[in-house]
């Protein structure tokens, strides 16, 4: 079964967020090999979090499958792996646009992909943003663990 998304996203626990959800919707993902949700709206007591916004504060998260699956390594005829090929990966990115400077209302773009980036300032000024990225991605990764293991032993995003 192909990974899915259903809205709403029940978000995993966070320090100071009570019953937080997200309310997704599918998006165009960057590339064919890919799948895509943002998040329209937020559920629940998450401090000044904020949803998906078009201009400046992006709020999404997106699937990837590899571009090409390498093959089993094949053993020789005396019984020794011929070579290990590189590694099929598969990734998430959760997007999540933030402030840095109270005094500054524009928006700077963290990304989470197995690791976390975050604008240098949103430490002390977006804790309740950091919080709602990573309550999504949590959720959302707990609400398609099953999906995204099928996903990944059937090849089929």
């Amino acid at each position: 079964m192909p990974i899915t998304l259903t809205t709403p996203v029940t978000g995993s626990a966070q320090t100071g967020f009570a019953t937080p959800g997200y309310t997704i919707a599918v998006d165009n993902p960057p590339d064919t090999l890919s799948k895509q949700w943002l998040i329209t709206a937020l559920t629940g007591t998450q401090g000044t979090a904020t949803a998906q916004t078009a201009a400046d504060n992006p709020f999404t998260i997106t699937f990837f499958r590899p571009k090409g699956f390498n093959a089993s390594p094949a053993i020789n005829g005396v019984g020794v792996l011929s070579g290990v090929p590189k590694r099929n990966v598969w990734k998430y990115v959760v997007r999540k646009g933030m402030p840095v400077n109270g005094a500054d209302t524009r928006k700077f773009v963290s990304v989470l992909r197995g690791e976390i980036s975050i604008p240098a300032g949103a430490e002390t000024t977006s804790a309740s943003e950091i919080r709602a990225m990573l309550s999504l991605t949590f959720g959302a990764l707990s609400q398609c663990s099953a999906s995204f293991g099928d996903s990944i032993v059937s090849g089929s995003l």
